[in-house]
C-alpha cells in the first residue's frame, strides 16, 4: 500500500507561483510515474503532469512553459512548481502514484492523494 501526503496549495493571485509536493510511503516495491492531476468543480480530473521513474515527463496543453513536475527518486517524493498562474488554474490538485507493490508481480495499482486545493484570485 502507498499513502501519499501533499502539500503546498493555497491562494494565489493571478501571475503567481506556488509549489505543489507530494511524498510517497508505505509499502512497495518501486513507484514507476507519479504526477499531478487537477480537477475543478463541475469538471472532470484531468492530467496536469506526469514524471516517470527515468525522468521523462508529460505535461497537459494548458501547463506547458508554466508548470514544471520534478521527482527524487531516493526520497519518492514528486513536486509541481506552478509559475503565471491562471485563474483556470484554480482547481484542486491531486497527487498519484503508479506502484508495484511486490518486485515478483508486474501488475502495478494506482493511489491517490486526498488532493490539495489550488485557488487563482485577484
Amino acid at each position: 500500500q502507498v499513502q501519499l501526503v501533499e502539500s503546498g496549495g493555497g491562494l494565489v493571485h493571478p501571475g503567481g507561483s506556488l509549489r505543489l509536493s507530494c511524498a510517497a510511503s508505505g509499502s512497495f516495491d518501486s513507484i514507476n510515474v507519479m504526477g499531478w492531476y487537477r480537477q475543478a468543480p463541475g469538471k472532470q480530473r484531468e492530467l496536469a503532469a506526469i514524471i516517470t521513474v527515468g525522468g521523462d515527463t508529460n505535461y497537459a496543453d494548458a501547463v506547458k512553459g508554466r508548470f514544471t513536475i520534478s521527482r527524487d527518486n531516493a526520497r519518492n517524493t514528486v513536486s509541481l512548481q506552478m509559475n503565471s498562474l491562471k485563474p483556470e488554474d484554480a482547481a484542486m490538485y491531486y497527487c498519484n502514484a503508479d506502484a508495484r507493490l511486490l518486485s515478483w508481480v508486474r501488475t502495478t495499482k494506482n493511489y491517490w492523494g486526498q488532493g490539495t486545493q489550488v485557488t487563482v484570485s485577484s
